[in-house]
């Protein structure tokens, strides 16, 4: 089974481990022999020492997926606890997050038409309501509060460079 899973799914030791469990308990070998013998947790430490499941490089792409659709350090990070991913392989990605930070941004606003990518076509009354609600949604993306803010901040229609608010 955890074979099976492994060359179906890219996965970490702690999804492998948690779908190991949940498929002993509904076929109910959890008090049999065969459910006791096996340990999940054992095996996906087995799968990780052959080389099956890597926990680094899972999220090294999952992040740079999720930093290209604009998403932020935070979404990113929390994604990597819901996936089990320790403390160790998450901090030696986060470098590399941090020095994305501003072009995953950049994209996240293109694809939302904030700040510089909006369209401009406001008649000054709604500007402030409409400021703090791109703000929200670049917030709820994960992004830092500064850097949201300057980019809300920029004209629209404005060329934008990452350099500009690094």
């Amino acid at each position: 089974m955890a074979l099976r899973y492994v060359e179906r799914f890219a996965t970490t030791r702690g999804r492998l481990t948690d779908y190991l469990n949940r498929k002993i308990r509904e076929r109910g070998w959890a008090d049999e022999a065969a459910g006791a013998a096996a340990d999940p947790a054992e095996l996906a430490h087995r799968m990780a020492e052959l080389g099956y499941v890597d926990d680094r490089a899972f999220a090294e792409q999952r992040a740079a997926a999720m930093q290209r659709r604009g998403l932020g350090a935070r979404r990113v990070a929390g994604a990597f606890r819901e996936a089990g991913i320790d403390e160790n392989d998450a901090d030696s990605v986060a470098p590399a997050i941090a020095d994305r930070a501003v072009e995953s941004a950049l994209a996240f606003a293109r694809r939302k038409r904030i700040g510089p990518y909006g369209s401009g076509d406001s008649d000054g009354h709604g500007d402030r309501k409409l400021h703090e609600k791109q703000l929200a949604a670049m917030l709820r993306a994960g992004h830092r509060f500064d850097l949201a803010r300057r980019i809300v901040a920029a004209p629209p229609s404005a060329v934008v460079d990452a350099s500009d608010f690094e």
